[in-house]
């Protein structure tokens, strides 16, 4: 530059501004009499006013927060400009399952977002929505040079179907093998009002190209040993993602009174379009996204009935997503806090439920409040059907315990060593408690397999390759210093 050259002024930075473009939805009374979708998708020109308000960070928090390090703030400043094609392309590149993320992510994104603290975050999760609405998001992911290496993975849920993903592209040949005749894992049991399995197919669709084999219908550990894989079927490394498809019973008398129900097989059933019926005086059991998923569920399928959640502590220990309780909440759902339940009742169908009060005691070693009942506080609920959500388990059966699998407080089984690598060499576990936790624990123990299988090789082993067969490879993006993780 010319001695006398005048730097041009830096733009100033954009104002922030608190209030996010509303997002519509459908109206109540009309909603919860079948399962369409409640929540509506930004239009373009919405969509490109919401993405405004993003102050672009010179520290990406949002991608930081993200278990899968999405880069949200690029694909928020590319639909501000109104490219949507590119949106699209970077939010498939470092995400798989943007279909069902975009309907149903927990969005740590947008907690970290440093608007919520003058006012409402960034819509981040729908602004990902009208990326692939109105982007070209019919993309098909490619394989690099192929490794010559076979890697099984068992089980198709989401962290299952994020490795196949990891491992796909960098052009090993991966077989998935899932117990269910559907994939997806436990988004099979996510109502269609918030996603569908028509969104999941979307999502596995883009990896016709890749070399990934889809076997249903087959329970690893049950139908044969893992080490078969291993040992006779020519795979050199395998990742279990059992997850935790089992529902936890609640103990008490009188659980196997007709009209009580299990809180997953239920929400499946519905998915599967069976004929499923409830009564006209339903309790749910539970504080977590299946009990709220379960209750406004019951409430569709009740022609009208009341539905009560009872829960044992209060609203603010809930688990579940605030959205969703929000959404449960304006439908018309009772919330009972702080009752524990003692026993179901009836004479051979259920007739009610007999709780008891709590108090919350000193913090467990979770961090959480002990429940603490209250003597002489017992209540009969007049019910008809009770559903029982109160938390999954793995299902172990045929995994040896030379595995050694920890199983974490939410119950699902993972690797104790270095990218969760278990007991026996070659064999790792990971999932998580959410779509993208699960997804993020998952590309770590696909870095850790690439690691091991390029050992074997004699090769050096990398990032991630552009999915789209591009020259470049993944990183993270400018700003980025640590993960946050909660």
């Amino acid at each position: 530059m010319a001695d006398d050259a005048v730097a041009a002024p830096k733009a100033p930075p954009p104002r922030l501004n608190p209030v996010r473009v509303p997002i519509a939805e459908e109206p109540i009374a009309e909603r919860t009499s079948d399962f369409r979708e409640v929540l509506h998708a930004y239009s373009k020109e919405t969509a490109i006013l919401e993405a405004k308000r993003c102050i672009q960070c010179r520290r990406p928090w949002c991608v930081e927060a993200c278990p899968i390090t999405q880069d949200a703030r690029e694909y928020i400043r590319l639909i501000a400009v109104g490219d949507f094609d590119g949106a699209a392309r970077v939010t498939l590149r470092e995400n798989p399952l943007a279909t069902c993320l975009c309907k149903v992510c927990y969005h740590y994104c947008e907690d970290a977002c440093v608007v919520k603290k003058k006012g409402v975050p960034i819509a981040i999760r729908h602004l990902k929505r009208a990326a692939l609405d109105y982007g070209k998001s019919d993309l098909v992911y490619v394989p690099s040079k192929p490794k010559n290496q076979r890697v099984a993975v068992v089980g198709a849920g989401p962290a299952g179907m994020q490795a196949a993903w990891e491992l796909g592209v960098r052009g090993y040949s991966v077989t998935v093998f899932e117990q269910e005749q559907r994939y997806g894992g436990l988004m099979q049991t996510i109502p269609a009002y918030r996603m569908t399995d028509a969104d999941v197919e979307t999502d596995r669709a883009r990896y016709r190209d890749l070399d990934v084999t889809w076997v249903p219908g087959t329970k690893v550990g049950v139908d044969f040993p893992v080490d078969k894989l291993l040992k006779e079927d020519g795979y050199q490394a395998v990742f279990l993602s059992i997850g935790t498809p089992t529902h936890r019973t609640l103990g008490v008398p009188g659980e196997d009174l007709e009209g009580t129900i299990p809180a997953l097989g239920f929400l499946k059933e519905i998915n599967l379009g069976h004929d499923v019926h409830v009564g006209k005086e339903i309790i749910v059991i539970g504080g977590g996204d299946v009990a709220m998923d379960s209750v406004r569920s019951a409430l569709r399928k009740s022609g009208g009935g009341h539905v009560t959640l009872v829960y044992r502590r209060g609203r603010q220990e809930m688990p579940a997503d605030p959205e969703e309780v929000h959404g449960a909440e304006q439908e018309g759902i009772r919330f009972l806090f702080q009752k524990a339940p003692l026993r179901i009742v009836g004479n051979g169908h259920v007739e009610g439920l007999v709780v008891q009060s709590i108090e919350l005691g000193p913090p467990d070693a979770g961090g959480r409040r002990s429940p603490v009942p209250v003597p002489g506080t017992e209540e009969t609920l007049p019910a008809d059907t009770v559903i029982v959500a109160v938390g999954q388990k793995a299902d172990l059966e045929g995994f040896d315990a030379s595995l050694d699998l920890k199983l974490t407080s939410q119950g699902w089984p993972q690797g104790k060593g270095k990218g969760f690598e278990t007991g026996v060499p070659g064999i790792f576990a990971a999932g998580g408690r959410s779509v993208v936790y699960a997804m993020g624990t998952a590309t770590e123990a696909a870095d850790a397999i690439d690691a091991y299988l390029s050992a074997k090789r004699g090769e050096p082993t990398g990032p991630r390759p552009d999915p789209f067969g591009g020259p470049g490879a993944f990183a993270r993006p400018p700003g980025y210093t640590t993960p946050i993780r909660v």
